[in-house]
């Protein structure tokens, strides 16, 4: 697959900008530590607790295989740095009698800095990647804590978390999480102070959440999202606390929305939540939900939001907006000042494999567009929009998708997909400008400074969808 590179970085000083091509990125990455003639790979030594005594950075070197057979934390005040090409193979057998899913935990900073050709990998045994493990949350995933300051994930690949959280997880003792009721996503940040740059990786195959945001600023661009879900949760859900661009992302069968954007939480210290969400691609949203929520992106309780310039293509439903009409409130609705406008709804002619008959019944992506939901409000949102129906599917013409031939209900990825459109699609016409100075991002200009680099959100583009040509 081919994908762009979005994201603009700089030095702290002087923010460089930066808008390169990137070829034949898929999400498999290297299933070795590297074949460059680096450092041979090192043990689960690298792992000790110990090593943090006396020392306020590690890092963990190019192409090492570090192996977690216990919950792990970068301690409140540290930095770990983990250089391209290194492994964290996770134990799946998880920490004591009751088998507690292993947590990555970080109470200081954590710098991933994987390359392209050379990713970081969190994963669990090679032999045990399989799609028959890919939704069962075989591990905990990395928990960003009230003392994270910063986090930069860069081309980093994250795969099969979701562990069940119980009474000893690291999570529930903390109070993040409830044991019994929630699981594990791959990233969850708390700290409304922090910063966190998640960009060039891929998510993918997990019970719960992609990116599950409870604070801080954040630049979410150019990732590839697979398989996030088991039986709720989305790719990037977002709630009071936050300030956040997301971008330039590919999101392939969230169970329930690509984006989930809430202002939940909010009060105190923990302000409201504010997203700009552009230049997205969210496909095969919602289908594996059962009810009427979900489908695509869903906005409630207070959220600030702009979603503009995204192509929804075979999601269930489209933009959700519960409670529109009782606006600024944290409890029922959200910021009547948010725009959810000039998007693109794309549909096949597929008939779903999952219907539930007893809640909307649809079948088809064309109609649930046109599902007389209770939480579209079609005077306010999508006025611009460019929405299929049975008679005009919309076709985007993917240079490598078949929008007619891939499952509704199919959640793994194929990295010989590329998600640019051919000459001539619709596309490429009829998207919002970007002019408007409130539509702007948030981290355009000033960027996000995390380890002494300025990272800058991508200005919007004038085409719906994550690429062009």
């Amino acid at each position: 697959m081919n994908v762009k590179k979005y994201l603009l970085m700089g030095a702290a000083a002087t923010a460089l900008l930066f808008f390169a091509a990137c070829e034949n990125k898929g999400p498999e990455g290297p299933e070795g530590p590297g074949s460059d003639g680096g450092n041979p790979p090192a043990t689960s030594e690298l792992a000790d607790p110990a090593l943090w005594n006396d020392v306020d950075e590690l890092t963990w070197p190019k192409n090492s295989v570090v192996n977690l057979n216990t919950h792990y934390t970068v301690p409140e005040g540290k930095t770990l740095v983990i250089e391209e090409g290194v492994q964290v193979i996770v134990n799946t057998e998880g920490v004591g009698d009751n088998g507690t899913a292993i947590e990555f935990s970080v109470d200081g900073n954590l710098y991933c800095n994987g390359t392209e050709a050379n990713p970081v990998r969190f994963s669990i045994p090679e032999d045990e990647r399989t799609e028959a493990n890919a939704l069962k949350g075989m591990w905990g995933g990395i928990v960003a804590y009230n003392s994270c300051g910063e986090m930069l994930i860069d081309n980093t690949i994250i795969e099969y978390t979701g562990g069940q959280v119980i009474e000893d997880s690291p999570a529930a003792l903390d109070g993040v999480y409830e044991a019994g009721d929630d699981a594990y996503p791959q990233i969850t940040t708390n700290n409304i102070n922090g910063k966190y740059v998640i960009t060039n990786s891929i998510l993918r195959y997990g019970w719960s959440d992609g990116i599950y945001l409870m604070g801080g600023e954040a630049i979410i661009a150019n990732n590839i999202f697979a398989g996030n879900g088991f039986d709720g949760a989305e790719a990037v859900n977002v709630k009071a606390g936050c300030k956040v661009d997301v971008a330039g992302n590919i999101m392939f069968a969230p169970n329930t929305n690509g984006l989930k954007l809430s202002s939940s939480g909010q009060g105190g210290e923990r302000g409201q939540a504010l997203i700009q969400a552009y230049n997205n691609t969210i496909i095969n949203a919602g289908w594996r939900r059962d009810g009427e929520k979900g489908g695509c992106v869903y906005v409630e309780k207070n959220a600030l939001v702009h979603v503009f310039n995204n192509l929804l293509v075979n999601c269930k439903f489209r933009a959700m907006t519960p409670s529109y009409t009782i606006p600024n409130n944290p409890e029922e609705g959200y910021d009547d000042k948010s725009v959810i406008d000039y998007n693109f709804y794309a549909s096949g002619n597929q008939e779903s494999e999952i219907v539930w008959e007893e809640e909307s019944g649809v079948k088809y992506a064309w109609e649930g567009y046109n599902y007389a939901h209770e939480d579209y409000n079609t005077s306010a949102v999508d006025v611009n929009s460019v929405i299929a129906t049975k008679d005009n599917l919309q076709d985007p013409l993917f240079v490598n998708y078949d929008v007619n031939g891939v499952s509704l209900t199919r959640y793994m990825y194929d990295d010989a997909w590329n998600f640019h459109v051919k000459s001539g699609s619709p596309v490429l016409t009829g998207a919002y400008s970007g002019n408007d100075a409130y539509m702007q991002p948030y981290f355009a200009a000033t960027g996000l400074t995390v380890n002494g680099t300025t990272y800058n959100s991508p200005a919007p583009q004038a085409w719906f969808g994550a690429f062009g040509e």
